[in-house]
Parts: C-alpha cells; structure tokens; sequence
C-alpha cells in the first residue's frame, strides 16, 4: 500500500468513525473564525469558546475590534496566553481588513497571511471551512503525530506536513480529514496513552501497538 492509499484508507476511515468533521472552535462569521484561530495559539480550543463570548460581545466585527482599547482586549482575551502579542495582532489585523478589504476577511492564502498574526495554518482553515478551497489545516500537534505514526509523513515541521499531505489526499477531503485527526487525537490516539486496540486506522499504522 504507498501513500496515497493509505491515504485514503485513513479518510474513508475516520470519516466512518467521525461523520461530523467540525472545527473546535464556535465562531458565528468569517471574521469570529479568524479571530478564535489567532487566539488558539499555543491555547485550547476549550479555552478560546470560554473567551470569545465577551470578546466578541464588544469586538465582534473588524469595524469595532479595529478601534478596540488594546488594554480591554488584553484583559478579555488574558487567560488564553499571549495576550499582549494576541491583542495587538487582533487589533492590527481588524483594521487592515477594514482598510485594505472593506471589512471582508479575504479567501486567498496570500491575502490572509498578509494579515498581522495570520500564518498559513489559520489561513488554510479560512480558506477550507468558510470560502471551501481544499487545504491542508496543521493547526494542531494531533495531526502532525498521527500522519507521523502513520507513515505518511516524515517531519514534524508544519509547512512540510502541509505540503506532503497536499501530494497525498484527494483534495475534497482534505479540510475534513485534518478536523477528524483532531478527534481522532482526542478521543483514541492520545500520545501519552494510545488505545490502539480500539483505533479504526490500526491495520495501516506503522506505529500501532
């Protein structure tokens, strides 16, 4: 079996096990999405539901978040880490969206990662979960070590694991399969404690057992 049917062995395998493949994150529009993601940084996505509520109560749009106090938005935002860098970011990147796009959160690689604080792994889930481009979201450790122990990838670099698994899964189910590691991770391969017994990818892992 090479990569690409491993592949798709491990999509049409998780996709059984996880039919709703959604992002953590709850997020009513394009611009919530962008910002919940920036604040997922080096935070979990539990975290970031608990705060957004009051952030985006009074900062809910790139209109208002754009003339947001930097200190209210440090204080609302404190506990998920960061947040002197999160908030100036968040700030930043509203007020370039409403000068340089009309308050529009764009759908392009290019145009999102030239926003402050945007890198490609929160662009990839803009594109893939708002504007339905296939992308590849390495937005969290889960991914990384499951296509590690599966064998699909070979690096633990996040721009290479984008890149390798973008050779190798069918691209309309790209965004899915990268949600559904993510509860994969969660609920069967944990990484301290792995239940391969009951994983629905055993029989292809490389790593199993």
């Amino acid at each position: 079996m090479d990569k690409k049917e491993k592949a798709l062995f491990a999509v049409n395998a998780l996709k059984k096990e996880y039919p709703d493949s959604i992002c953590s994150l709850v997020a009513q529009d394009p611009f919530q999405l962008l910002v919940a993601t920036r604040l997922s940084a080096q935070c979990t996505d539990a975290r970031v539901n608990l705060v957004t509520p009051a952030l985006f109560a009074e900062f809910g749009t790139p209109q208002t978040m754009a003339a947001a106090p930097v200190e209210r938005v440090e204080a609302l935002i404190r506990s998920c880490g960061f947040y002197h860098t999160k908030a100036r970011d968040l700030i930043a990147m509203a007020q370039m969206l409403v000068a340089e796009h009309d308050g529009r959160v764009p759908d392009t690689i290019e145009a999102l990662t030239a926003l402050p604080g945007v890198g490609r792994k929160t662009a990839n889930l803009i594109c893939g979960d708002i504007y339905g481009t296939p992308g590849v979201v390495v937005a969290d450790t889960h991914l990384i070590r499951i296509t590690n122990l599966l064998g699909l990838v070979r690096t633990k670099d996040p721009y290479k694991v984008e890149l390798a698994l973008r050779e190798i899964l069918p691209a309309d189910e790209s965004n899915d399969f990268c949600h559904r590691c993510v509860l994969h991770g969660r609920a069967v391969c944990i990484a301290r404690r792995p239940q391969c017994a009951a994983c629905c990818l055993q029989s292809v892992c490389d790593s199993a057992g």
